[in-house]
């Protein structure tokens, strides 16, 4: 069944033809809409190969792949919104752990989801490759919380 206008209500972003990006840090560019199926135990898994931010102390761009995995309860994020700001971190200094607990923490604030994790895969610097992964799960998910840690701590062990 499709969503009804009152569904859509606070969708603005989306089908937008005059869409302005923001260059600089901006969470109040998210945009939720409401879980048809909050019910049923899923997984919500977002892409972005193409994160851009700022080293805070060079100025220099560092680039990353960020892949964000939810639970929803009863509001999910709105794709075009969460790239924008996404796009909004590109002229952001910050460290790359600090990216990735930001939006974390900001898409918590905005879903309140049962669980969510927030990987970076940051391109080398200096021969370096900065791998963040943050997560949070409500009471219900903390064993989730536990072995999704466990699991990436041992990924990175082979």
């Amino acid at each position: 069944m499709p969503r009804t206008e009152k569904e859509l209500e606070g969708i603005s972003l989306l089908g937008n033809q005059h869409t302005q990006y923001k260059d600089n840090y901006s969470p109040e560019m998210l945009e939720t809409f409401e879980n048809k199926h909050p019910e049923n135990e899923y997984l919500v898994t977002l892409d972005c190969p193409e994160f851009t931010t700022l080293c805070p102390k060079t100025g220099q761009p560092d680039f990353g792949h960020i892949i964000i995995s939810y639970i929803p309860r009863r509001r999910m994020v709105e794709s075009k919104s969460l790239k924008l700001y996404l796009f909004s971190f590109r002229n952001h200094g910050d460290f790359h752990e600090d990216c990735v607990n930001i939006i974390m923490k900001d898409l918590i604030k905005l879903m309140d989801p049962k669980y969510i994790e927030v990987t970076g895969l940051f391109n080398p610097r200096g021969g370096i490759r900065i791998l963040p992964f943050a997560n949070y799960g409500d009471p219900d998910h903390q064993a989730l919380v536990q072995e999704r840690l466990k699991a990436n701590l041992d990924s990175h062990r082979q």
